[in-house]
């Protein structure tokens, strides 16, 4: 038996190399055009990098190591011209003689590959404008960046290739701005989740440019003048074209073997073509995708290696062996991030019409409180009346690989929800939680699927309908460093005594950080009786991402865009706060805390690993008035110094005789109101304001949570008449036996006023004191465990001290 494999790569040196192992009699010619075989191709970017250091470990096999160790007649710079399925030989053209001659075959296999798209776009010739393909590829790149040490650089396209391209240019240190036609990056996810990588750029200060495409090229003084269909111009001292690949399906049409709708050689179920003995595999073949049943074709590594040792199989034993297609799992790494994607999209189910539903959550790379967790975004679309999966997305630093994997064996098994609940997988803190991230994004698919919460997606949140009532239950701090238009706040756990604030008759989105605490909040308003609730899908941190602006167009002709003022150099003294592993808001509320421990001008660097926490310091230090010296993300860890301002509104302020001083006597609710209206009126202008609460005044600081305590005849007679807490204070007129109150709060809901709760908890966080006085809590019967959080106790000396550094003292 004589077999001929045409492509020396993935899929024929596998073939080849099963072939010989099955049968060791046979002849075995494997024709390679050009001069290497079997090398590591999804390795290339690296080389170039310099992450990859020696370029042999690219070549998996030589030919001549390949040929000896397997008996195989390998022929580089061999390109295979013409078949004659009739007399079953091919016609072969030698590159280096350019000599032809014929080889007959019994059995033919064509793994000719893909090739790039290359464009008929005027310029596209220029020496500056390369690809990358194969081996002679990254050479002539690698030469080129080595000799002519760029400073600027264009990556055209944002697939797989351009995106890790992208990567290794920045690695060397070149300025790079990556252009893509599409309105996202790696169109084979969700834009949701493309949008993390967008933001990413960012971070990495490497430039996007989205929705736009090249209209020409021209080389003018030794750099490549780049004109976008919008008008827009780059510079460059290197372009790589990374638009994408076609099957290579030349030698297959010359020989009228038949091509199916993709473009790919049509194939059966044992890789057989239209001609009899001629198989096909790898990216120049087609075939049923294994969930929607159409045409497609796997342009992936690891589905040709698996089809080489099948074929070789089907080739020497008969047809036994039936090809079940490839789900398309891929992955990749894009700078501090890792990008995968398994099955199909949302975006091809409804281009297919099948009916789905979604699941999205965010959770640690491994457990919390073990240090290094990253957060990591989860996606699945599944079937709403089995719950079988269809396809998943993942977005994050750590551990991506594994879950990918998971989720791609219970899809290619025909799995549901619940296969994927029941997935055992090995845990221990450093690896991951008792229930791992796939564990949970099931479980919330279940709860999807029972009705136990309705999801919205980002985009449905950003296109609401104006009469929509947009909840946010996050804590006020969250909610002042930044909130969705139009929201009102209601911290989760303070839900259930402000009911009255929330309309039963309006359509409601509601949203916390990153979805959990919504999901909660949900729970408990669909058993309030609330008919029409949804959860933000990702809840606000994914809403950031996929709302803003999700390009960078840095001007690539002014590379040195850098905004952030110069580090400050690491000494003993700084003060360190480790906040990796800990979720929104933890690391916010743990900067909080432990910027009140430091004096005035002294430097805190704190490092977090919750991807909002790059966005989130910044607005924090907006909101507060310290001053963000540098922030940076690296290797999922992100690394933020902040040094305090004298003149913060969250923390110390040094007096200058013009603080605020109030007494607060009465438990009227509209009083309280005032009260705290004026007093963050005079925080937010950089004042030092003091409230004193006294007599009835305790019953507004009080917490709707207090635990209970041990109280006299007296102290329990007192508690039983008063208020709870400030959610039960009436109003000073028109009380109508509560009625009052709650329209009040109605009211000033519906006229996006603050609750007397927003106030009180923007009130803590610009740094007012609050003070209890302790005399009349002994009269009243008030202990301290009864009070909100940050409140002190003092006595008349203590408002005293504050009234003297006074100039404006109110009595309420």
């Amino acid at each position: 038996m004589k077999y001929l494999i045409i492509g020396g790569v993935a899929g024929g040196a596998t073939t080849a190399a099963r072939l010989r192992r099955v049968d060791e009699k046979s002849e075995i010619i494997m024709l390679e055009k050009g001069p290497h075989i079997s090398y590591a191709n999804c390795g290339l970017p690296y080389y170039i990098g310099g992450v990859i250091k020696d370029r042999s470990k690219l070549l998996v096999q030589t030919p001549e190591s390949f040929g000896k160790r397997f008996n195989i007649d390998v022929r580089i710079y061999s390109e295979a011209i013409e078949i004659d399925s009739e007399q079953k030989n091919v016609t072969v053209l030698n590159h280096q003689t350019e000599e032809k001659y014929t080889l007959s075959y019994d059995k033919l296999v064509l793994s000719p590959g893909a090739k790039p798209i290359v464009p008929p776009i005027p310029g596209i010739n220029s020496p500056k404008i390369l690809t990358l393909r194969n081996v002679v590829d990254t050479d002539r790149i690698k030469e080129f960046v080595d000799k002519v040490a760029p400073k600027k650089a264009v990556v055209i396209g944002a697939g797989f290739i351009g995106l890790e391209m992208a990567e290794n240019l920045h690695h060397r240190g070149i300025h790079v701005s990556v252009v893509e036609a599409a309105p996202q990056v790696m169109n084979m996810i969700d834009p949701e989740m493309a949008s993390v990588i967008h933001q990413h750029f960012k971070e990495q200060e490497v430039g996007l440019i989205l929705n736009d495409a090249v209209t020409s090229f021209e080389e003018i003084n030794n750099e490549v003048h780049i004109t976008l269909k919008s008008g827009r111009k780059l510079v460059a001292d290197l372009a790589i074209l990374s638009i994408g690949v076609r099957p290579d399906t030349t030698l297959a049409q010359k020989a009228g073997i038949e091509i199916g709708t993709t473009g790919g050689v049509k194939v059966d179920q044992y890789l057989e073509t239209s001609k009899k003995d001629i198989y096909a595999l790898g990216d120049s073949m087609e075939f049923p995708h294994p969930i929607t049943n159409k045409p497609t074709i796997a342009y992936l590594a690891g589905p040709a290696n698996k089809q080489g040792r099948l074929l070789a199989d089907n080739i020497v034993y008969g047809h036994n062996r039936a090809y079940k297609g490839a789900i398309g799992t891929a992955i990749a790494k894009v700078f501090d991030l890792t990008v995968a994607t398994t099955g199909l999209s949302e975006k091809q189910l409804v281009k297919e019409g099948i009916d789905y539903k979604v699941s999205i959550t965010i959770n640690g790379s491994h457990a919390g409180y073990y240090p290094g967790a990253t957060q990591m975004t989860t996606k699945i679309v599944f079937s709403p009346k089995d719950g079988k999966i269809y396809g998943a997305q993942i977005v994050g630093e750590k551990g991506v690989d594994k879950r990918m994997d998971m989720l791609a064996t219970i899809i290619g098994m025909r799995g549901n929800i619940y296969d994927l609940q029941e997935i055992e997988h090995a845990y221990a803190p450093p690896f991951s939680s008792a229930k791992d991230p796939v564990n949970q994004v099931a479980f919330n698919a279940e709860n999807i699927l029972k009705g136990l919460s309705n999801h919205i997606s980002p985009y449905d949140m950003n296109n609401r309908n104006e009469e929509v009532f947009v909840l946010d239950v996050r804590t006020p701090m969250e909610f002042e460093l930044g909130h969705i238009k139009g929201a009102t706040q209601v911290e989760v756990d303070e839900l259930r005594n402000n009911l009255d604030r929330i309309p039963k008759d309006k359509t409601i989105f509601l949203y916390c950080g990153i979805g959990l605490r919504g999901y909660v909040a949900t729970r408990i308003l669909l058993q309030e009786g609330y008919k029409h609730v949804y959860n933000l899908s990702g809840g606000y941190k994914l809403y950031q991402s996929a709302t803003d602006n999700q390009e960078n167009p840095i001007l690539i002709e002014n590379p040195n865009n850098n905004n952030l003022e110069s580090k400050v150099n690491k000494t003993d003294n700084m003060h360190t706060v480790d906040a990796t592993g800990l979720q929104c808001p933890g690391p916010i509320a743990l900067l909080k805390e432990e910027m009140d421990k430091i004096s005035t001008n002294a430097v805190m660097e704190i490092t977090a690993t919750d991807m909002g926490f790059y966005r989130d310091v910044e607005s924090w230090c907006n909101v507060t008035g310290n001053t963000l010296i540098q922030k940076e993300k690296k290797e999922g860890v992100i690394t933020a110094q902040i040094m305090k301002s004298a003149n913060n509104d969250g923390f110390s302020v040094t007096s200058n005789g013009d603080d605020k001083t109030i007494v607060i006597f009465s438990d009227d609710l509209d009083k309280a109101l005032a009260s705290f209206v004026i007093a963050n009126g005079a925080a937010a202008m950089g004042k030092k304001v003091t409230m004193f609460f006294t007599f009835w005044g305790l019953n507004v600081i009080k917490s709707p949570k207090a635990p209970k305590v041990k109280k006299d005849l007296m102290g329990r007679m007192f508690g039983f008449m008063m208020p709870k807490s400030s959610k039960a204070l009436q109003l000073s007129k028109m009380s109508m036996m509560g009625m009052g109150s709650k329209m009040m709060r109605y009211r000033m809901a519906s006229k996006k006023v603050d609750a007397l709760e927003t106030m009180i908890g923007k009130a803590k966080l610009a740094g007012v004191t609050l003070i209890g006085c302790q005399m009349s809590m002994d009269v009243m019967g008030v202990d301290a465990k009864e009070f909100i959080s940050g409140v002190e106790v003092g006595g008349v000396a203590n408002y005293l001290e504050a009234a003297e550094n006074a100039n404006v003292n109110l009595f309420i």
